[in-house]
Order: C-alpha cells, then sequence, then structure tokens
C-alpha cells in the first residue's frame, strides 16, 4: 500500500491564535450563490506570518529576497523529523546527537501538543551557532512548530539572522505533534506572492 502525505500544516479558521498586534485571520463569504446567481465567493484577510508559513530573508532585512525570488526547490524533497521536547534552547551542542549526514531539510519537533487557537507566551528558541552547524552539515532549510526561531519579545532576531547568514531558510508554526521522528518527503510550497515578507504554506509529509 502506497504510504500517504500527512498534513502538518495549522487550519486556518477565524479563531486562529495571531501575534498580538497583527492581522487576524478572517474569512468571509463575500457573496453568496443566491447573491450572484451561479456561485459562492469568499474573501480573507491575514498576516503572511499567521498559521503555517514561510519567511522570506526580506522578513528581517531590507536588502534580502522577497518570498517569490526563492527557489521553490528550497521547500520541495527529503526532511528528517527529530525530537527535541522539552529543550528550551536547541543548537549546535544539542543538535549533534542526531545522525543529520545528508539531510537537507530538518524539522524541529519542539512540543507534545501545539495550541493552534492560542497563540504561546513562551516558545523555544533557536541559538545563534545553529547556523553554521547546519550549514556545515549541508542542511539548507529548518521548519519548527511554534511562531518564530527567536524568542517572542527579541528585536535583534539573532537565530534569523544567522540563519539566512549560513543560507538556511525558515517555515514555522509546523504541526508535527502527531509525527514520529524520522525520515520523509516534504512539500511545503509559499504562495508567488510579489514583494511579500513571508507566506502561508501547505505542508506535506510522507513517510520514506
Amino acid at each position: 500500500m502506497e504510504k500517504r502525505w500527512v498534513d502538518i500544516s495549522q487550519p486556518f479558521s477565524n479563531k486562529i491564535g495571531t501575534w498580538p498586534g497583527d492581522t487576524p485571520f478572517q474569512f468571509e463569504l463575500a457573496y453568496s450563490k443566491e447573491q450572484t446567481g451561479s456561485v459562492n465567493i469568499g474573501r480573507f484577510t491575514t498576516s503572511v506570518h499567521t498559521g503555517t508559513h514561510a519567511d522570506a530573508p526580506f522578513h528581517f532585512d531590507n536588502n534580502a529576497p522577497t518570498i517569490e525570488q526563492l527557489d521553490v526547490n528550497i521547500y520541495i524533497g527529503h526532511a528528517k523529523v527529530v525530537d527535541v521536547t522539552g529543550v528550551e534552547s536547541i543548537g549546535r551542542e544539542e543538535l549533534q546527537a542526531f545522525e543529520l549526514d545528508g539531510v537537507e531539510r530538518l524539522l524541529l519537533k519542539t512540543a507534545k501538543k501545539n495550541s493552534v487557537e492560542q497563540f504561546p507566551t513562551q516558545i523555544p528558541v533557536l541559538k545563534e551557532n545553529i547556523g553554521a552547524f547546519l550549514q556545515e552539515k549541508g542542511i539548507f532549510l529548518i521548519g519548527v512548530d511554534h511562531p518564530s526561531v527567536d524568542a517572542l519579545d527579541n528585536k535583534d532576531l539573532p537565530a534569523h539572522h544567522a540563519l539566512y547568514r549560513h543560507g538556511v531558510h525558515i517555515i514555522e508554526n509546523l504541526l508535527l505533534q502527531d509525527v514520529a521522528p524520522g525520515n520523509y518527503e516534504l512539500i511545503a510550497l509559499p504562495l508567488k506572492i510579489q514583494g511579500a515578507d513571508g507566506s502561508p504554506v501547505r505542508a506535506v509529509i510522507r513517510a520514506i
């Protein structure tokens, strides 16, 4: 039996947790089938950093690429899920325990349960030394199951910048609570939004 694709992206709803002060997600039926005579037409507003999303380097660097300028191949291919549940700060020292040779995309499972509707008050963070370590391993994409790779109150964003300096791209707010550690195929394509600092993604994995 062929292995099935599993959705690891947060479902958008009008109750989804939003970064404090950012644009909340809202979907509504703008025109009903009864109004148009033929079709229902919906519309939504959102921050590009709500739910499961890819950060473009332009998010934190005015001179860096926007989301549509990134190679789609970054977001398609083999990935490895590792379990670092309960680790508050993740860097070179914590990841050296895992076999990462040949890995190109790394997904960090940090929580036993993710709350989609409640924005967290505290999250695990990535250490600044993770960028150089991932580059040494040949990893160019990292995914996390929380809203940021840096502390929620940090304005300097050392992990964001360190990852970018070392050629590592970022996906945040994955749903990995029901995913076992191991090797997978990943598809997590951002939308082609010109000039955008990020984009929602529909992230799916399949065990290999």
